[in-house]
This record gives structure tokens, C-alpha cells and sequence, in this order.
């Protein structure tokens, strides 16, 4: 019975088949007017019709391909500021950065003198395992010279990185002495928690760079070695944090609340309600928490601060964050390349949705971070941002504020003391990473930790003399004695940073920047 109907409907599907065959081929011909496309189809033929035309009649040379994906960002701009078009070149290193990790050699390096310098290499990675070391330099890969050339960061890049389990071979320059090495490619991580200590007895410090794939496992790993040292209380960093993967989020606020409490809610018109909840025994449900934010901690930042301060769990310092509150799904096209597109919109816990307002375009959107430079709001708080129309309510009656980033339970202005033109002409350019580089050649093992670094080691008169006229020499940083007076402090804070960061990577920076940190600083007094 069912081979009776099989052999009935073959010709039919066959028939089917073809005609539906024939349709498409009409539509993707070029010699057929758009008198036999409908809809959609005749909307895209016009646009390739005028992106062909300007590609072959305009004035000037275009490349049709980048105008064409210019103009389909500009179109999803126009929807909101967060749907956008990835080109399929583009959209390997976003998905490096979402899945944390790559195909890679392990080392981190800087551009010195046209010379490929190597800062630190990580531990058991491939670079490590063939010997690799910092301040080596590497001055050819799979036979071609680098050194002495003009490179760039993104050139060096490309040809360190690549498929796991093969192979490049670099030539090195160790102290004047030349050596070649063969190193096997392997997966390096992408380190989301770049810092993690102990700021004061009881309390530790957590820095979170951005939400990937990793940050739950790398979040718990930290806070596991915090707790063994005693840990009580934390001080959470998620200043600068662009946001990320939404579930590496959530998975951390969970860590932080008793079972059955709302973390975030997401709704959309074409997609389904959906209510994120934390669970029972989380390994952080009794420690102290404070969080640290800012105008560049966006999206999933925010999602945690706001479930953490909904749910009066603790305490958010700092100032306004970004606004951020639109969710976005990756869409694969055929080319490869991929279309993020905005599907809901996320709520907190008391039902704040906290995106900003983008109805005046994309550029005034993205400008916002330069408007509260200039409205003064990074130094006093703004207070037409609490209004009484986005006015919610904790479950301890806690009053806080939806429409735009969540705003801080605790103000910190934005620290300007010490600044000066010329030292932002020093922190803009290489000068204090390259001249901390130079320093510690001869001085890798002077210290054994950051600890005992601090408490040595001082930035001396003759030391901040032969930086600048180092900076002045490599970097055309003209010297500005008024300006210098006035930094000197910053300078000296921020180059003895830079020395740590050499020798104990984001820890060793963040030990010692975190000392003068207004933002920490007030952190701990709320902890206390």
C-alpha cells in the first residue's frame, strides 16, 4: 500500500520540483524586469539594480560589494542601533571573542622600533611549551621577515593565528642572539576575568572584561581561589564591560541570590516571554557585594547590576551605565556572513526596561557617551533621569529608575584630578607600555609578587626624566613642563602600573591602579 503511494506521488514531487525550479531561476536572472517580481523581491532587485549602476557609471571607483553591505548596516540601523549586518570577514574574530578562545600560538606582543616584541607568553600554551619568552622578539614567521618593516598588530595577528595542530615557524631574537622555533598551534583562551585578588582581608576584587562562553567557569574558578583566602565580601567590577553573552550573566547573578528570584525578563513581539530564574545554592548567596559600574558597562553588565540591585542584593557605585536593553539573535546567511538582529527587549527583576531612547538616529545614539561629557552629568548626577513615570519599587521599597542604564545607589564622579593634555598625549600613544617593556628586561625576576613590587619599587625623579625624554625621542611627544607638574602624580601611578603589567599582566595593573580609585575606594567604605 504505502510502495502504491509512493510510486504516485514521485512524479508529482518530480513535477513540483521543477516548477518551483523554474520560479526561482526567473527570479535571480538578470535580464528579467521587475514586472515579474512582487514585493520584497522586486524591493531587492532595485537595490541591486542602482548598487550595479553607481558600480559601473559613477564618477569615481566604488567596490559594489562594500557598498552593498554598507547599505544593509544603514537600513538595520534605522530599525534600532544595535541590529546590524557582520561581514563574513568580520565575523570570525566576533565569534573568537563570544566563544573565548582561538587558534593561536599563546603570546602577548606590541610594535616597538618596527619590532614585534613579546610581553608575556601564557602558561602551557604552544608558545611556552617551544621555549618562548618574554622580551623575545620575533623578527620572521614561516620565513618572512617582519622586523624592520612597516606592520601592524592586525598583520602580525594573521599570521601567528590558525587552525589548532598546525604549524608556523617563528625566528627569534633573544638578547642579540637568533634562534628559530617550530610551534604547534593550539586553542588560547580569551580571558574574560582579568583580575582577581584579594584588595583587603575578607575582601575580594573580581574584573570581568566582557561576558563569553568561559566567564562562568572563569567567574567561579576566581571566586573559589577568593573564598579559600577568606573572602567575605566582593567588590565586582564590570566598569567598560560591553556586555556579552547573556546566559554567562545570568549564570553569575545566580551565584549571588537565594532560589526562585527573577534575574531578568526578555519579551518581543515575535518571540516568546521568557523569565530567567535563579536557583538554590549559590556559592556566593552570603558574601557582600558591591558593584562597580560606569557609561560603558553595557547589556549583560546590566542585566547582572540590575538584578542584583532589584533584588536589594547589593549595592551598585559608580555612575550611569550605558542603556543597553535590547537583545539580539544571530542569524547565519549564505555568504557566510550574519545579520544580528534585535528580536525582545530585557527587563529587570521590578520591571525597568533600561534602554535609552534612539529615535533621533544612529549617530546622536552612539554620541550619547560625548553628550554626558559635556552636560557635566559624569561629575554631578543628573537628575532628569529620575522620573516619576519610570519610577519602580524593590521588594525592601528601594525606589529605582528605568529609561536609560542603571543608575548607581551610590554616585562617584568621574576623576579628573591630574589630567593634562600632555599626559594624554603619553596615554594615548605606546609611550608607557614601550618604555615599561625596556625597563624590565633586565628585572623579571626582581620581584616575586605584585605585593612585594609595591611595597619596593618607587617611580623616581630620574626614572619619570629618562620617560619622557624616552616618550619624546620614540613617540614625538613634545615635553610640556606646566602640564608634567601638574600630571606628575598620574604619571608616575599610571607608569608604575605598566611595569606591573608587564610582569603579572591585568592582576598587576589592577593592584595598583585600584589604589587611587575613587570608585574602589568608595566600594570599600560601603563594604565596611
Amino acid at each position: 500500500m504505502e510502495d502504491s503511494k509512493l510510486n504516485y506521488r514521485l512524479p508529482l514531487l518530480l513535477a513540483l520540483t521543477m516548477a518551483i525550479g523554474l520560479v526561482l531561476g526567473n527570479l535571480l536572472s538578470t535580464g528579467n524586469s521587475d514586472t515579474n517580481l512582487s514585493g520584497g523581491a522586486a524591493k531587492y532587485r532595485k537595490m541591486q539594480d542602482i548598487i550595479e549602476i553607481l558600480d559601473k557609471k559613477y564618477v569615481d571607483s566604488l567596490n559594489g560589494e562594500e557598498l552593498f553591505e554598507q547599505t544593509i548596516s544603514d537600513m538595520l540601523h534605522k530599525l534600532d542601533p544595535h541590529s546590524n549586518y557582520i561581514a563574513a570577514k568580520d565575523l570570525a574574530e566576533m565569534t573568537e571573542s563570544i566563544n573565548g578562545e582561538f587558534g593561536g600560538v599563546g603570546v602577548r606582543f606590541f610594535i616597538l622600533r618596527d619590532t614585534v616584541c613579546i610581553t608575556n607568553v601564557i602558561a602551557f600554551s604552544p608558545s611556552a611549551k617551544a621555549g618562548l619568552k618574554a622580551g623575545d622578539k620575533i623578527i620572521e614567521v614561516n620565513g618572512k621577515k617582519i622586523a624592520k618593516k612597516k606592520i601592524n598588530s592586525d598583520k602580525v595577528m594573521a599570521l601567528l593565528k590558525g587552525q589548532e595542530n598546525t604549524i608556523v615557524t617563528v625566528k627569534i631574537d633573544r638578547n642579540g642572539k637568533q634562534f628559530t622555533k617550530e610551534i604547534v598551534r593550539g586553542a588560547i583562551p580569551i580571558e574574560s576575568v582579568i583580575s582577581a585578588y584579594m584588595i583587603q582581608p575578607k575582601i575580594g576584587y573580581v574584573k570581568i572584561d566582557q561576558f563569553s562562553a568561559t566567564t562562568t567557569t572563569e567567574f567561579r574558578e576566581a571566586a573559589e581561589f577568593l573564598k579559600a583566602k577568606g573572602m567575605t565580601k566582593m567588590i565586582l567590577d564590570l566598569r567598560n564591560n560591553p556586555g556579552g553573552i547573556l546566559q554567562s550573566a545570568t549564570d553569575i547573578a545566580d551565584e549571588f541570590l537565594k532560589k526562585d528570584l527573577v534575574i531578568v525578563k526578555t519579551k518581543g513581539e515575535h518571540t516568546r516571554p521568557d523569565v530567567y530564574r535563579s536557583s538554590a545554592g549559590g556559592m556566593l548567596e552570603s558574601t557582600e557585594l558591591v558593584i562597580l559600574i560606569n557609561a560603558q558597562s553595557a547589556s549583560a553588565s546590566e542585566i547582572l547590576a540590575g538584578a542584583i540591585q532589584d533584588n536589594d542584593r547589593g549595592t551598585i557605585v559608580g555612575r550611569r551605565s550605558f542603556g543597553k536593553g535590547l537583545v539580539q539573535e544571530d542569524v547565519k546567511l549564505r555568504d557566510g556572513s550574519n545579520l544580528r538582529l534585535t528580536i525582545a527587549r530585557y527587563y529587570t527583576p521590578t520591571g525597568r526596561c533600561i534602554q535609552k531612547p534612539y529615535k533621533e538616529g544612529y549617530d546622536e545614539y552612539m554620541n550619547d557617551q560625548l553628550d554626558r561629557y559635556d552636560s557635566g552629568e559624569l561629575y554631578v548626577q543628573d537628575s532628569t533621569y529620575f522620573n516619576d513615570s519610570l519610577k519602580y519599587k524593590t521588594p525592601k521599597g528601594k525606589i529605582v529608575y528605568g529609561g536609560g542604564g542603571i543608575m548607581p545607589d551610590v554616585f562617584v564622579p568621574l576623576d579628573s584630578s591630574g589630567s593634562s593634555w600632555y599626559f594624554t598625549d603619553l596615554r594615548y600613544s605606546q609611550s608607557f607600555n614601550a618604555f615599561a617593556f625596556d625597563f624590565v628586561q633586565t628585572k623579571r625576576t626582581a620581584w616575586k609578587t605584585v605585593t612585594e613590587f609595591n611595597k619596593q619599587f618607587t617611580v623616581t625623579d630620574d626614572l619619570l626624566n629618562r620617560f619622557t625624554k624616552f616618550a619624546a625621542k620614540e613617540y614625538k611627544i613634545k615635553f610640556v613642563k606646566s602640564d608634567f607638574v601638574h600630571s606628575k602624580a598620574l604619571i608616575a601611578r599610571t607608569l608604575k602600573a605598566e611595569i606591573a603589567r608587564q610582569l603579572w599582566l591585568e592582576d598587576g595593573y589592577y593592584q595598583i591602579v585600584n589604589q587611587f580609585d575613587n570608585e574602589v575606594k568608595q566600594a570599600l567604605k560601603s563594604l565596611r
